[in-house]
């Protein structure tokens, strides 16, 4: 992958690419991107953890859920998950759907990383009433539930930042066989009228990731959706909040063995590289292409709104080594203030109802 980038990179005639191009292949080259080989990426032998993967309850309370808003809106037994990762989420989704109703519920994975079609390969009866696709455009036109967990946050950003009181692109160049950040002015009409949209105007040496590409992910899903309504959970922050000082340096991040890596350009392809959604980036850009905003919430009180107390409270059991109580210490895990789930939002939007 190094000397793959470091090739493209000194064939430009600017001798750089931007962040964006570089993330880009260092997540998802087909060869060498981090999510498209072979390699576990999630949970305690990975590199990080999702609130999916803490426990099977995230998938349960989802699927009882969604049996409730699918009688509410009259909308089809259908649900679209983008990203599935090892397929857990769907694992314990379908299972408990099944313990609900006996109405036959297709379920279709969007997933690019032939890694984890693998996986879910393995847990999943793929072919049943589970499909999997490379693309959202298989399945237009599309009437249901569209649901990601931590998505977003995994697209290529441009980053931008203020210098000497100019906007500034930060893009990435080769100096001494190593990856370094060059300036240039910025000259991105789309990241302009980003800046312009969210009212984000950065302080001096302030810097910021600019999400494009979750801007045509909205659109594809958007033209993907005929009826139906998006649930996207991510962690992420308002304008408002990304003008707080504490984000001055911006959010993009690597995460190697569930450690912390700030700098995003050594090893590409084997760490995870991850930025702060724009929440109300997201909700513009959901409105721009007819995904109409209903709520967010943070996760935890998320939860509690659909019922995750009542499943502790229905299942008491007095012995901490049981299966019961390990499954109430997951699910006070996502509901405690404190607890991982704090950290993230569920952004709901719906179309045609």
């Amino acid at each position: 992958m190094k000397a793959y980038l470091k090739e493209k990179i000194l064939s430009q005639p600017s001798k750089m690419i931007t962040y964006a191009t570089f993330i880009s292949d260092a997540l998802y080259h087909p060869k060498w991107g981090y999510y498209i080989k072979q390699g576990e990426k999630v949970g305690r032998r990975g590199d990080f953890i999702t609130t999916s993967n803490i426990s099977d309850i995230y998938g349960r309370i989802m699927a009882k859920w969604f049996l409730k808003l699918m009688k509410e809106y009259d909308l089809p037994a259908k649900i679209c998950e983008i990203g599935a990762g090892n397929g857990r989420f769907a694992a314990a989704f379908l299972d408990e759907w099944s313990k609900n109703t006996s109405e036959l519920l297709q379920y279709f994975i969007v997933e690019e990383s032939p890694y984890h079609r693998e996986l879910q390969k393995e847990i999943l009866p793929i072919g049943e009433q589970i499909f999997q696709v490379e693309n959202l455009e298989e399945l237009k036109p599309f009437t249901g539930l569209v649901f990601s967990n931590e998505l977003f946050d995994a697209l290529p950003v441009h980053v931008v930042e203020k210098k000497n009181g100019t906007m500034m692109e930060v893009m990435v160049s080769v100096e001494n066989d190593q990856f370094v950040e060059k300036y240039v002015l910025l000259e991105n009409n789309d990241i302009e009228q980003f800046l312009r949209e969210s009212n984000l105007t950065l302080a001096e040496n302030q810097r910021i990731e600019i999400p494009l590409a979750m801007e045509e992910l909205v659109q594809r899903i958007s033209q993907m959706l005929e009826r139906g309504l998006v649930i996207s959970v991510d962690y992420g922050y308002t304008d408002e909040e990304w003008m707080e000082p504490i984000h001055r340096d911006g959010s993009l991040r690597g995460y190697y063995k569930h450690e912390q890596v700030h700098n995003v350009l050594q090893e590409p392809g084997e760490m995870d590289i991850t930025s702060h959604i724009h929440f109300d980036g997201l909700i513009r850009s959901g409105e721009k292409e007819g995904l109409c905003f209903v709520s967010k919430q943070r996760q935890d009180e998320f939860f509690l709104s659909i019922g995750l107390l009542q499943e502790l409270e229905d299942h008491y059991d007095p012995n901490p080594f049981s299966e019961v109580s390990r499954r109430n210490r997951a699910i006070r895990s996502l509901i405690l203030p404190s607890g991982m789930s704090s950290l993230f939002h569920v952004c709901i939007q719906k179309k045609g109802i």
